[in-house]
């Protein structure tokens, strides 16, 4: 992965799976500022220009792209075509911004999210979405093993609570944790970070 510059040029933001199927009505109730708060990170990335990649969830009707396990389960959540698949409001792409699918938990699980982070020199990664202890954690740990820097933006993830709280406290030595308000202050620090992994 190529150098640090000082601007937002080694960043991205992966949005994960803001559907419709993942946001129950417990997660709704639990985080009530949450469509409100991914709205406002991004706001806050395009205002910055940094990179966004928005990573989506999308299973056929005839199965054949289903993980294993489901077969047994006989559902999927966002099958083409059903209310489930549909975007929350908050999480429609604008011109530009890069849509990838994913037939599976982990983002990287399609080698273009990778192909597209490598050729922009992306070295940062912030990640946020549905849910927090599955596409979320299991995104962001593939991302640290690959050796991007990761910090998740807390309060535009959501799960059951327990379940949030959990994954965002006991896995610190994967990522970092931020929130929409605190990114810009934490550039300096990050770039610093890429920087000392570069003089190794």
């Amino acid at each position: 992965m190529a150098g640090v510059n000082g601007s937002w040029d080694s960043f991205a933001l992966l949005l994960i799976d803001v559907q419709q199927d993942f946001m129950t009505q417990e997660m709704a109730l639990a985080f009530p500022a949450y469509e409100s708060n991914v709205t406002a990170l991004l706001d806050l990335c395009r205002r910055e220009n940094m990179d966004i990649v928005h990573l989506r969830a999308s299973f056929q009707p005839d199965r054949s792209d289903w993980m294993a396990k489901y077969h047994f389960l006989g559902r999927i959540p966002c099958v083409d075509g059903t209310p489930g698949a549909a975007l929350l409001d908050c999480a429609v792409e604008q011109p530009g911004e890069t849509v990838i699918v994913k037939h599976s938990f982990d983002g990287f699980m399609n080698p273009c999210l990778q192909q597209y982070l490598d050729d922009r020199n992306k070295r940062y990664l912030l990640v946020a979405g549905l849910v927090t202890s599955v596409c979320v954690l299991l995104t962001a740990a593939t991302a640290a093993q690959k050796g991007y820097l990761v910090a998740v933006v807390e309060d535009c993830c959501a799960d059951k609570p327990e379940a949030h709280w959990h994954t965002l406290d006991r896995y610190p030595f994967i990522f970092d944790r931020t929130t929409p308000g605190q990114i810009v202050s934490s550039r300096e620090q990050w770039l610093a970070n890429l920087a000392r992994i570069g003089e190794r």
